[in-house]
């Protein structure tokens, strides 16, 4: 067997997995969901999907996903050998990685001009690539939390109070308003979003007046005619971390906790039944929803 080919950012599976990261599933662990996905088919003949816990019925379900979104990948995983498998694995992970990293890179300094006053600089003088708390502070706190209460702002700002990915930001709100009385009011609106989501799937210059774009963006290059779901998921952990101090993105930094938020957002907007299994913080915006879901839910059956 001769030598591996070189792997390179045109080729068709690395250029699958940047688009299947940032709309299908952004944190895929590409090893586990490959080799587990071949073994769940032949688990599968002889038993449903819907016997099984959540997190396997999510992973079979990206599995599929994939399979499904590009022509002989099954053929090619299930009749190949390991070293197939290994490299199918190996370039999709390039292509996610490879886009995720762009998209920080961007983002982190992209989102200070979103946030300084059009045509203002802003006093001290900030590089791109460095944040201020009185900039994203307010926009990085818990939503359940008080911002402007001086003991609670410093408590945060010094790590005391510990912040749970699933405790969801002022910045996912409209006006960054929060209503604890209706906490889904005026969620995953904000301006701020919509500027990332531009930003990632359009062209960076697509919020202006007078777009300057000179090459497609990649919702047309991919066709993408709406909003999906996991792209929202996608940006929403993606400007929560352009507006932390944190330099590198990492699944399993402890300190972010992008993966659970990323997992609470999706749980969010996917089927409600399908993610209740998933436990959250007792204090976060989502286990509040989840009670006045609830509770609309009792109340229709007395009626």
């Amino acid at each position: 067997m001769g030598p591996r080919k070189k792997v390179t950012s045109s080729n068709p599976l690395v250029l699958h997995g940047r688009h299947f990261g940032r709309t299908v599933f952004a944190l895929c662990n590409y090893p586990s969901l490959l080799t587990g996905g071949i073994l769940w088919l032949e688990e599968l003949q002889d038993s449903l999907i819907e016997d099984y816990p959540a997190d396997v019925r999510q992973e079979h379900r990206v599995f599929m996903e994939l399979v499904d979104s590009y022509p002989g990948l099954l053929e090619r995983l299930t009749a190949g050998k390991e070293e197939d498998i290994i490299h199918v694995r190996e370039l999709m992970g390039k292509g996610a990685s490879g886009a995720r990293g762009n998209n920080t890179k961007m983002l982190k300094s992209a989102v200070i001009e979103w946030l300084m006053p059009r045509g203002q600089p802003l006093i001290p003088l900030l590089s791109r690539n460095i944040k201020s708390d009185r900039l994203t502070g307010a926009l990085l706190c818990p939503a359940d939390l008080d911002w402007l209460n001086a003991e609670t702002k410093q408590s945060l700002k010094r790590g005391e109070t510990a912040v749970r990915g699933d405790q969801w930001p002022m910045f996912l709100y409209a006006g960054y308003v929060y209503n604890p009385e209706a906490p889904w009011q005026g969620l995953l609106r904000s301006n701020i979003l919509v500027f990332g989501f531009k930003h990632v799937f359009t062209s960076p210059s697509s919020m202006e007046k007078e777009p300057k774009a000179t090459c497609s963006g990649n919702a047309y290059l991919h066709g993408m005619k709406s909003v999906m779901k996991e792209s929202l998921a996608y940006i929403a952990t993606q400007v929560r971390f352009s507006l932390s101090s944190s330099s590198v993105f990492s699944r399993t930094d402890t300190v972010t906790d992008s993966e659970t938020f990323y997992h609470s957002i999706l749980d969010l907007l996917e089927d409600p039944d399908e993610c209740e299994e998933r436990s959250v913080s007792k204090n976060s915006v989502l286990s509040k929803i989840r009670e006045k879901r609830t509770a609309l839910r009792a109340q229709g059956n007395t009626n």
